[in-house]
């Protein structure tokens, strides 16, 4: 069966990021009240690496595809965190930092200021969740018992059976490089001032957060975040949050994972709140991160010398808090399928571990430890660390003893594709489509978008 096919965010080459051409735009596909215009399909075809077929035939139907799933979110009401999509921007935007070599270079690859580069990844980043969650909501009912993983397994060809990827288990020690006093008293005089010009009436919250805010999501709408509860935002940030009762005031300086905040209430519907709130982010010296690397090589030196074992440093020196715990192992924490249920594990799959540190794992043999490198953490800050190659499950064929719950997941999957390519299906025949005549001559995955 052919797989859906959704444009997704990636790593591009900075090349990629030409700027378009300044042709004459138009409408060339309308799906439902949502036009796709010639400059998306030319966009989206610079920043693809590979493109199926005619592009301008597989490029729109892909938005196309998109715009059905998004109008699904909106109708069930499905929404991500703040907090999750700026993870993800911030790890991005670091990365083609890194890459381009500063962020003046990678404004001038982009042809776009940071402002603008992190608010167009936003969007994307935060479409890609929600058509994440849209299917995950619509295939939630599918469920796949031990019966029909068996019954798969018996009449798949031996030959067809799946290749299982070669796992690693990895132990890691951490440290974040220590920002400068004189960094942060930067960012909180800023955040002082933004609070006088507000409450002397000199300027609005909502236009200091559009001009100034570090939040691509929040700052296009006045720094305004979506009713949530408690338990969805950082912890000290909710506390701050959760304090106020005036929505004419604002906050303390609030330090989150993500930066320094000032907060302002705007309303309460029962356990959730309306905020908006204002981000300021560090910038770390690369002074400092060599510093930390050098304090890193420094601590494996005395783990090759036998002073202490490596697993004994990452308990008590990590910084990274989940894997500190389990004595520097790194634990994989996925969804099964099936049940719902979270499973944790300490495999990895190559393509599942943080991008620098699969880099770093994959010249490596059991027992090594590595050099000392940088690497972001999950909230995409800058962090020092240094691994161990605990074990290496080489690649082989799959069996039902030992890869059960992989098997699971490729009948769960497969019975989940079948599933939304019939919910396309009935999407096309209900919805409204409209395609310029010159661009109906394709073959589509999804025959449907002309109708007769």
């Amino acid at each position: 069966m052919k797989q859906l096919l959704i444009i997704f965010l990636s790593i591009l080459p900075l090349a990629a990021f030409a700027q378009l051409n300044n042709a004459i735009d138009e409408v060339v596909w309308i799906v439902g009240d949502e036009a796709i215009f010639r400059s998306d399909v030319e966009k989206a075809r610079q920043q693809m690496q590979r493109v199926s077929g005619n592009p301008y035939c597989t490029i729109p139907e892909n938005l196309a595809l998109q715009k059905l799933f998004l109008h699904q979110a909106k109708i069930d009401s499905i929404d991500v965190p703040d907090e999750t999509v700026n993870r993800y921007v911030e790890m991005y935007i670091n990365e083609w930092v890194q890459t381009a070599g500063s962020r003046e270079k990678l404004e001038e690859y982009r042809g776009m200021t940071m402002t603008q580069i992190r608010e167009e990844t936003y969007n994307m980043v935060r479409d890609n969740q929600l058509m994440a969650e849209v299917r995950k909501e619509l295939t939630k009912d599918i469920k796949v018992t031990p019966a029909e993983v068996r019954h798969f397994f018996k009449d798949i060809p031996a030959d067809s059976l799946p290749l299982i990827a070669t796992q690693v288990e990895v132990e890691l020690l951490a440290e974040h490089p220590k920002v400068r006093q004189e960094e942060i008293d930067r960012v909180k005089g800023l955040l002082r001032e933004y609070t006088e010009r507000i409450n002397s009436g000199e300027s609005t919250f909502s236009m200091l957060a559009r001009f100034y805010s570090d939040d691509p999501g929040s700052a296009k709408q006045g720094g305004e975040m979506d009713y949530m509860s408690k338990m969805e935002l950082d912890p000290a940030f909710a506390n701050v949050a959760w304090s106020l009762t005036d929505p004419s005031k604002v906050s303390k300086i609030v330090e989150s994972q993500f930066g320094y905040h000032i907060i302002q209430l705007i309303d309460k519907r029962g356990d959730k709140l309306k905020l908006r709130h204002i981000l300021k982010r560090v910038h770390v010296e690369e002074d400092d991160i060599q510093a930390g690397l050098l304090r890193l090589d420094s601590i494996i030196m005395d783990v090759k010398d036998g002073k202490f074992t490596f697993e004994d440093a990452a308990s008590i020196l990590s910084d990274d808090k989940d894997s500190r715990n389990n004595r520097g192992l790194m634990f994989n924490v996925t969804e099964d399928p099936a049940t719902g249920e979270r499973i944790r594990t300490s495999r990895f799959k190559m393509a599942d571990l943080p991008t620098e540190i699969a880099r770093v794992v994959e010249n490596m043999e059991v027992g090594d430890i590595s050099a000392p490198f940088q690497m972001l953490d999950k909230n995409g800050k800058v962090q020092c660390a240094v691994i161990k190659l605990k074990s290496r499950i080489p690649a082989h064929t799959a069996t039902i003893t030992e890869d059960f719950q992989i098997l699971r997941q490729i009948v769960q999957n497969r019975r989940s594709e079948e599933f939304i390519d019939k919910w396309i299906r009935e999407k096309q025949r209900s919805t409204y489509v409209r395609i310029n005549p010159e661009w109906q001559q394709c073959e589509f995955q999804y025959p449907g978008w002309v109708k007769d």
